[in-house]
This record gives C-alpha cells, structure tokens and sequence, in this order.
C-alpha cells in the first residue's frame, strides 16, 4: 500500500541550500570553494553575545518562557524602535519568534486564511512564496525589474486584482534594493484605503549605505512587521526574531505561538539581550560589507557581469547574465564546479524570469569576494 504523502509539503526546494550542499560536496572531493552564495555573516556571534550566553548558562533555568518570549527582552526591542527610529512601540505588541521564519508562519496563518492571495515582488525571498503555499495561500508575483527598483509599486499591485495581503521587504533579498519613502507611502495608503494586510519584512535593517531604511510602523502604525537577529545582529544559527504584531491579531499569535512552538529557545533570548549593546562590533561589519560591496561593483563589471541591481543594503548584488545564459542554475552549477564559485541562480527568487538573473551574497570575507573576483573573469573569459 502507497501512504499518503500531504500536499502541502509538495513546495519547490530552497535552491540556496541546494546550491550550499553542492558546493560542501566539492569541498569534501578537495576543491576550494568560494562562497558567495548563502546569506549569512562571516563575522560570527558578537562576543557580547557569547558571553550572555555563558552567564546564562550558569545562572539561568533555562526552561520554557512565555510564548510571547521574555518580558525583558521584549521591552529592549521596543526600546530599539526607539532609538533607531524615534518611535514609540508597545512592548505588548513584540512577539519574540523562532527567528523570523517563524514570525512570518505565524503571521500567516493569524492574518490570511487558505484560499486568500498575498502579493510580493518577484523576485522576492523564496521562503514567502513557500510558506505561503504550504498554508494553502495564494503567493501573486507582482514582476518588478530595473524599472521599479525590483520593488512592488502601486501601479503593479493594482494590476494583481484582489489580493488579501502584501509583503515588502526594503532592503530586498535577492536584490538588495530599497522602496523609495514616497512609494512606500503610497503602498501603505492603498493597502489600507483596500482593506490589504501590509507584512514588512525589515531583516536587514541595519545593514544599508547611504540612507537608513524606514521602518513601516512610521507610516502605518498597524503594520505587521517582521525582523530578525540573524542578520545585522549576526546571530544566524541561534534562531531567535521578533515581530510586532497589530492589536487585532495578538491574541491568534499567541494562540498559536503556544500549539506551534511553546516558546522560542530561551538559551538564544537571553543571549540577545545583549546584542543591542554590541554596537561597535556590529557597525565594523557593515563597514566591511561596505567594502565589500564596493570591490565586487568594482570588479565585476570589468569580469563580465555588468548589469546589477542598485544595491542599496542588505550584503546582496542581483546580476542579469542574460548575455551569458539562458539557464542560471546550470550556469551557477557549472561556476561552482569549474571556477570554485558558489552563487545562488535567480529562480530561486523568480521562476518566471529568474533564469536570467543570479544572486551573489558578499556577506562573507571581504578577500574571498577579491578572490571570485579573479576566478569568475578567468572562467568568464575562458
């Protein structure tokens, strides 16, 4: 007899992930590997980090939190909205989450039922997309280019017909571009003049040149707002994020944040009540993302990959190689067996455009983007 298998895991792959176990492959047969393929810091757990994590581990119980997380904790990410951007947030209404993955299966099951359509840039996080359709939910690609900045605008949500929720992301992954504040502005007063549950995904805050990215809490106060220590905080494998949740959904959130997870890793919400405090070290490792953006926008165009999105933050370039392939997954394939490079193929983020596209993460160390630099203009050339 043939068991059943449920359709809702029948989602496409985490591409990245395959493109990592590739790449570990190659490592494991000898070969030295670059990798500019998965977003996340090479910079490692701030020290202030670790050290609360020791303490922690003497001192503290250790045993399930509140659902909703710690109260201190929650009261310092209030805090933060405070002084990054001058705003006052209800502690009440932060939810600590299993990272930001599980802040943004929270927000989905509490704000949209199965049947509903949640619009999103393509290209956008594979993860939205994903989650989405586990849930039954309707994913509506809006396709943003060069021409909008790889962001949703008005004009392209209005094109989409009736959807239930948009999600944002500024700065983007893969694109690492942000939404100008007018359109933003223009985005929150259409969604809520329709009734259109607005989810700003705000994980790499923190991580921009040039400007401060904004958070949607300044123009919509009911915004659903996810973000994450992963990124900026460098605190990946510890799985803690946070979301701040509208009024009208706290009480779903926590019904489920209870049955789903009980509480998040309480090892990880101490630990993070220190990395507010790491500043110094944190703001090095945007100044060396910094750096590196600045070689591979150097560097890459005179390799051969000349058209890339305007990477206003975040520690990702989204490259059009669409005069070197009409397949980027083969392509990124062969550039991790034949040159070392491992790199991340469009269709991750787009399916219907992204052959042409490839993502390059520069959140590693800034020699080994000098090194991709040199073997992708010799491969490319070759």
């Amino acid at each position: 007899m043939v068991l059943k298998v449920a359709k809702r895991g029948r989602i496409p792959p985490f591409i990245v992930m395959d493109v990592m176990q590739a790449a570990a492959r190659r490592e494991a047969e000898g070969a030295h590997i670059l990798h500019l393929e998965l977003g996340q810091p090479a910079s490692g757990t701030p020290r202030g980090v670790i050290e609360a994590a020791r303490i922690a581990l003497a001192r503290e119980p250790l045993g399930y939190t509140l659902a909703l997380g710690l109260e201190k904790l929650r009261a310092r990410i209030a805090a933060h909205y405070r002084d990054w951007h001058g705003i006052a947030v209800d502690p009440g209404r932060i939810v600590v989450t299993t990272g930001s993955s599980g802040g943004f299966v929270l927000s989905f099951l509490a704000a949209f039922d199965e049947g509903d359509r949640v619009a999103l840039a393509d290209p956008s996080y594979p993860g939205y997309r994903n989650i989405l359709l586990a849930l039954g939910i309707e994913p509506v690609g809006l396709p943003a280019g060069p021409e909008t900045r790889f962001q949703p605008t008005v004009e392209l949500l209005e094109r989409a017909g009736r959807v239930d929720g948009l999600i944002v992301a500024s700065p983007s992954n893969p694109a690492g571009t942000m939404i100008d504040d007018g359109e933003f502005a223009r985005l929150v007063q259409y969604c809520r003049a329709r009734g259109i549950r607005l989810v700003s995904d705000e994980i790499y805050h923190g991580i921009t040149f040039g400007r401060r990215a904004a958070t949607a809490l300044a123009t919509d106060p009911d915004a659903l707002v996810i973000n994450s220590f992963s990124k900026y905080f460098s605190m990946t494998g510890w799985r803690i994020g946070w979301m701040v949740c509208p009024p009208d959904l706290a009480r779903a959130v926590e019904c489920l944040a209870q049955n789903l997870y009980i509480s998040p890793p309480t090892l990880a919400q101490h630990a993070a009540l220190a990395a507010f405090d790491c500043t110094a070290e944190l703001e090095a490792n945007v100044a060396r993302y910094g750096e590196s953006r600045a070689l591979l926008l150097e560097g890459l165009p005179a390799a051969g990959l000349d058209r890339i999105a305007p990477a206003d933050g975040a520690f990702y370039l989204y490259a059009d190689v669409s005069a070197l392939t009409n397949d980027s997954e083969e392509f990124c394939a062969r550039m991790l067996n034949e040159a070392g490079v491992a790199t991340t193929p469009g269709i991750d983020f787009d399916q219907g455009r992204g052959r042409a596209y490839l993502r390059i993460s520069y959140a590693g160390a800034t020699e080994d983007m000098a090194r991709a630099i040199e073997r992708l203009a010799r491969w490319i050339k070759r």
